[in-house]
């Protein structure tokens, strides 16, 4: 149903409340604390500790929690709604309200609802999503801009007759379901595009573009076969220079000057995120000026929740950039392509080698892990043409994802006006049968 063409109700009046609107004539306004007051603390030791992520009531894990900190948890059951009313000044996307569909203890610092009216509470589990969008947002004071039950207590509301909320909910499940589906298969497609990506680099850097040519066994398990013509070589001898960056930069950090990348700065498609990256501006002679990196080096992350992950310093425009302590640098020799040596690292023949050079405690990756790195090495002309194959199809993928990612997000567009237009009575959804209606029916 689209929201725009949807049947309307017969009569509007102004509810009073802007973001809510004009809403039917039969529909009454009321202040939240005639519809809920908030729940006396009560302790449950019994339960699992809980909270809010994404709009839903879900439970955490309590092995990090203290007795005498859970016995400070306050109890929430399935069919009570619950706010977090915490940090409203920097966290400006969370859903701060939900219906619990579980029992659960969670931080006393959280607002317990329970309903003193007659409600469908499906129906005010979308109302209250969009009071939390529209309002909650824009409420709070001190720094952590912190509310209380009695700063949203006399926040307007809407109350439809019951029989409209049910219908009204009924409608929303079945739309929020349907579209939900739809944004679940999307993502599928979004990762199947991605998998692809990664068998075609995959494929380009193992066995190259001629599907006729000679195979060898490397001799390497993971490896398997490649082209016969094709060499086998570590890092550190097709590279001119290889280092990590220093350590202590962090007393460099400024606003303006050079950049200086972390792993966070290195994304999935090989490519360095310059606008995220940090600034500095380090004194004169300070160890590390040696880390600068120069167009076409390859980096390497060595350490953290990426390492192993690569990237290519391509489209300086004039940076000075140097890397930080966690990433290694890799400057190829004039016989490998910059960009085909960045595809091996980040193919699943290098991702292997870092994988399994990881053993036992030992965390992250040493230099000598990244020179001993091994290399499916073509001639120079093969590796040219590699790489423009797979540029050329990884933007042809590209372009599928971002059709696909646009489309999720008019999907996502469509489901928060649809909610907001059925619950504010913007549209009249099948089932709901108007008070003039009902009275045309009984004069008849």
């Amino acid at each position: 149903m689209d929201s725009l063409l949807a049947p309307k109700y017969e009569k509007y009046i102004d509810s009073g409340e802007g973001w809510i609107g004009e809403i039917p004539d039969h529909w009454v306004v009321l202040r939240l604390k005639s519809l809920f007051c908030e729940k006396k603390y009560i302790s449950n030791m019994a339960l699992s500790c809980g909270a809010i992520s994404f709009g839903e009531v879900v439970q955490k894990s309590d092995e990090m929690i203290t007795d005498s900190t859970k016995h400070s948890y306050q109890e929430v059951l399935s069919g009570e709604f619950l706010i977090n009313p915490l940090n409203l000044n920097y966290d400006l996307t969370s859903l701060r309200i939900a219906l619990s569909k579980i029992d659960v203890v969670v931080s006393s610092g959280y607002i317990v609802l329970k309903e003193v009216a007659h409600i469908n509470k499906q129906y005010f589990k979308y109302l209250l999503h969009r009071y939390d969008v529209a309002v909650m947002k824009l409420l709070g004071a001190g720094v952590r801009q912190t509310i209380s039950f009695n700063q949203i207590s006399n926040s307007l509301l809407i109350y439809p007759p019951l029989e409209e909320q049910l219908s009204i909910s009924k409608f929303l499940d079945q739309k929020c379901t349907q579209i939900d589906q739809a944004v679940k298969f999307k993502k599928r497609q979004i990762e199947r595009f991605k998998e692809r990506k990664q068998i075609l680099i995959q494929q380009a850097v193992t066995r190259g573009l001629n599907p006729d040519a000679s195979m060898r066994d490397s001799g390497i398990e993971w490896i398997g076969e490649i082209p016969a013509h094709w060499d086998l070589q570590k890092v550190k001898h097709l590279s001119s220079f290889i280092t990590s960056g220093p350590r202590g930069w962090s007393d460099f950090f400024s606003e303006n000057g050079a950049y200086f990348l972390q792993s966070g700065n290195l994304n999935e498609d090989m490519a360095v995120e310059w606008g995220s990256a940090v600034r500095v501006n380090p004194r004169l002679g300070a160890e590390g000026l040696r880390t600068r990196l120069r167009n076409n080096d390859v980096v390497v992350c060595i350490t953290g929740a990426k390492t192993g992950k690569a990237a290519i310093a391509e489209f300086f425009d004039g940076r000075e950039v140097y890397i930080n302590q966690h990433l290694a640098l890799i400057r190829p020799v004039e016989a490998v392509v910059p960009r085909y040596l960045a595809l091996t690292l980040h193919s699943a023949v290098g991702q292997t080698y870092f994988f399994l050079e990881q053993y036992g405690l030992k965390q992250g990756l040493g230099l000598d892990d990244v020179k001993n790195a091994l290399v499916i090495l073509p001639p120079r002309g093969e590796q040219e043409k590699i790489v423009a194959h797979v540029d050329a199809q990884s933007a042809l993928i590209a372009r599928g994802i971002e059709l696909l990612q646009q489309q999720i997000t008019k999907l996502k567009e469509y489901k928060a006006t649809l909610i907001n237009s059925a619950v504010t009575g913007k549209i009249k959804v099948p089932g709901v049968v108007e008070p003039a209606e009902i009275e045309e029916r009984e004069i008849a």
